[in-house]
This record gives structure tokens, sequence and C-alpha cells, in this order.
């Protein structure tokens, strides 16, 4: 029940009757990803949407409910196709593909993921258990696995928000001229002197190959991954012991939250909820 003052009786039951959670965290996603996370306030969100911001309240409490609930939604589209008989660094590949295919077609889910409170939401829940659990398959402790998912998650945040001839807030002709000029200032640099750098200027094209980028990405991050895995297998085979607990530096990281987020401290919200 809400307490019927003078403002929130302005929830008519027009209003609970036509709009529907469902709805509200639907154009509250395509509203962040026209106009960026930051755009995504109560009272826009309410303009969209034709109703009163007590409508929205109907259905969320707060902002931090509702940035929950989005993020939810972002998350629920990650659907790998993973076949159980492939080897667990080929079911790895096909998660993380996966998870990059919707952070790519979401231009708001990083900034949405890192400002929301994860703890309790369901769909991030399932992906941080499959992935503990395809890491213990590789050889990795629960602690490992936990560190290893939040680096591979927020190293595919890193892809996505650095990706070539794409800068927030710029319309993507302004964006590539940027990229042009970028490397245009490294071509001009002194040859003497940098060499190699005005090298790679001259050879670059003036439009950025993004899908070479992002296959480059994935096969850099996953290479880390194998390669630590190799490490520890050879290490158990060999009887020597670690280089550290394998607990390490986990006390610092938070609760295991899902998809290996740890719950953002206060200067890690992003922003706070405008009303």
């Amino acid at each position: 029940m809400i307490a019927c003052t003078s403002y929130s009786c302005q929830v008519t039951s027009e209003d609970r009757t036509r709009l529907t959670k469902a709805a509200v965290v639907d154009q509250a996603l395509k509203l962040a990803d026209a106009d960026g996370a930051e755009a995504l306030t109560i009272r826009r969100l309410a303009d969209q949407l034709g109703v009163t911001p007590m409508a929205i309240y109907w259905h969320f409490k707060n902002k931090e409910q509702l940035l929950s609930a989005v993020a939810d939604h972002v998350m629920r589209e990650v659907r790998p196709d993973v076949d159980p008989a492939t080897p667990w660094d080929r079911r790895l590949r096909v998660m993380v593909e996966a998870l990059l295919r919707v952070m790519r077609q979401h231009p708001s889910a990083p900034a949405l993921l890192m400002a929301a409170d994860k703890s309790g939401i369901e769909a991030l829940n399932r992906a941080t258990e499959a992935a503990l659990e395809l890491l213990g398959q590789a050889g990795f402790s629960l602690a490992e696995g936990f560190q290893l998912a939040a680096s591979v998650l927020h190293d595919v945040i890193g892809l996505v928000e650095r990706e070539p001839g794409r800068i927030p807030g710029m319309a993507p002709e302004q964006a590539a001229e940027c990229h042009r000029q970028t490397w245009l200032a490294l071509e001009s640099l002194p040859a003497d002197r940098y060499p190699l750098l005005v090298r790679l200027a001259a050879a670059m094209p003036d439009t950025p190959d993004v899908e070479g980028y992002y296959a480059f990405g994935l096969d850099l991050i996953l290479a880390g991954v194998r390669a630590l895995a190799a490490e520890r297998s050879g290490l158990a085979g060999s009887g020597l012991p670690d280089s550290g607990p394998a607990d390490a530096g986990l006390a610092d990281s938070g609760p295991a939250d899902a998809a290996g987020l740890s719950r953002p401290s206060a200067s890690r919200r992003g922003w706070e909820a405008r009303r």
C-alpha cells in the first residue's frame, strides 16, 4: 500500500491499469540506451510514459530498485548456447561472446550494471553460478573463479566503452572525425623520435575495424584465463606450491555478487537518483 498523500493520490486507477512494471523497465532501458544512463531519471521516464512520477513509484519504491530491474532485464538477454560436451575454454568463450553481444546492443548496459545494486538480481546470480561452476572445472578455486569472473566482466565492459570510433554523447560522424584527427596527429610526430608511432598511424584506416577490435580483445581476455589455468594445472602436477593463497585479496573485493561484481561502494555508485 502507498500512503495517500496529496502527491501520491496522483496515481490514478487508470495509470495502475495501463502501466505495468515490464513497460516501465522496457522504456527505462530505451531511454538509457538513447540518451545515456545518466539521463534516466524518474521524472523524465514518467514524461516519456505519459504518467506522473508516482505511477512509477507504484512499481519501484526508489531509483535503486528501478536500476536493478533494468540491469536484470539486460542480463536476461544473455543466453549463451553452451554445449556441455565441449572443452571448458570453448564454453567460456561462448558465454563471454553472448555477454559481449548484449553489451554492444545496449550502450547503457555498462553504466547501468555499475550503478545498480547487484545483490538479489536473479539473472546476475545465475550468471555468477554458471561462471563459478565452469571455472571450477578448469581447476580454479571458488575464490579464484570469483576474481576471474569479475575481471572478465569488467574487461568486456571496458571493450565496449573503448570501442574505436565511438565517443559517448557524440554523433557517429563527429566521433569518426575525432578518430581520424587522432591518427593524423600521431602521424605528424617527428619520425626520427617516434618512428614506430608514425608508421602505425600512417597504416591505420580512416574507418576503424570494429569487428577486428572485438575479436582481438576477446582473444586477449580468454588467452589470459587459459594461460592461468595451464599454470595452475602445471603447478598441481609438479607438487610445487602456488605463488599465493587462493583467497588472497578476496577480503577486499566484497561479497561474490552476481556476475562476479562486488556491490559498489558509495564512491562507485556512478550517479545518484535525480528527482
